[in-house]
């Protein structure tokens, strides 16, 4: 059991720890303290229910529809670039770029915006569920694998949601902001491009090669 979990524990940590338009948006919430750990949990339940639901099969289902990773691309793809583009008007208007501000959002409009950042985008799947599940398929016990993989997401997510509360109170310089707001858009911008032009193709997974893979971890 012990080896199923850790084995969740670091695949998924390598999967999930990796500068993407999710934990930008994380790491956005957290600086300007718009719910930020409503949507850590958020982000966590997400991962934890596709974690699960690969394991029990979802991923083979996930790819034998590509009509389904395309409308999840292009879904994507114009959510990220509309988050992007909300990102340079902070930039333009440095004053206005602090934590907590007075116009702060609803928190059902953070609660949605978290949802799609996480679910219109198609590498969720491939990574969480395809590769996550058909990897944990392979275990021992794979609901122990589920746990560590989901024990990895609950502590990435929070540790960046908490780094940043701590960091926003110190950032009093309009042109910080500017930085820090400049590198989110860039990153969804860059992710929105690999969203439409790389492959939406399932990876290639053998038994050998999730062996490989349970054996370096």
């Amino acid at each position: 059991m012990w080896g199923s979990w850790l084995n969740g524990l670091f695949v998924g940590a390598g999967l999930i720890i990796a500068i993407g338009a999710q934990n930008a948006f994380v790491l956005q919430r957290g600086l300007t303290n718009e719910y930020p750990w409503w949507v850590a949990t958020v982000c966590a339940l997400c991962d934890l229910m596709l974690i699960g639901a690969g394991v029990l099969g979802l991923g083979a289902l996930l790819a034998s529809h590509a009509g389904l990773m395309q409308m999840a691309r292009w879904g994507g793809v114009a959510f990220l670039s509309w988050q992007a583009w909300q990102a340079w008007q902070r930039v333009r208007r440095p004053a206005s770029l602090k934590a907590g501000g007075e116009t702060r959002p609803r928190l059902w409009g953070v609660l949605m915006a978290t949802l799609a950042v996480t679910l219109l985008n198609p590498h969720v799947y491939l990574d969480t569920v395809i590769m996550l599940g058909a990897i944990g398929a392979q275990q021992a016990v794979p609901e122990a694998f589920v746990v560590g993989a989901a024990m990895a997401s609950l502590g990435w997510f929070f540790g960046l949601v908490g780094g940043a509360s701590w960091l926003a109170p110190r950032l009093a310089n309009p042109r910080a902001w500017q930085v820090i707001e400049g590198g989110i858009c860039a990153i969804l911008l860059l992710v929105a491009w690999q969203l439409a032009t790389a492959p939406l193709g399932a990876p290639e997974l053998t038994t050998n090669g999730a062996q490989e893979i349970q054996t370096n971890a």
